[in-house]
């Protein structure tokens, strides 16, 4: 059986109060995934726009870097 055909069959058998609770945290859960989702492809464009730039204003060596600082 899978997770959803077990999901169903004990839905049937909890009392109406409990199943609002149910579905206000199946709602939660989607939100959070949605909001995840959307935070990774936010992290994914900063990773693209810094990269885009390194590509466009060239890069330097990690020595010349430490140098550039002055470590």
């Amino acid at each position: 059986m899978t997770a959803k055909e077990l999901i169903i069959q004990e839905l049937k058998q909890v009392p109406e109060p409990l199943l609002e609770e149910v579905l206000d945290f199946l709602q939660f859960l989607k939100m959070k995934q949605e909001r995840d989702w959307l935070e990774n492809e936010v992290d994914l464009r900063d990773a693209h726009a810094v990269l885009a730039e390194a590509q466009e204003q060239g890069t330097t060596s990690l020595g010349n870097l430490k140098r550039e600082l002055g470590l």
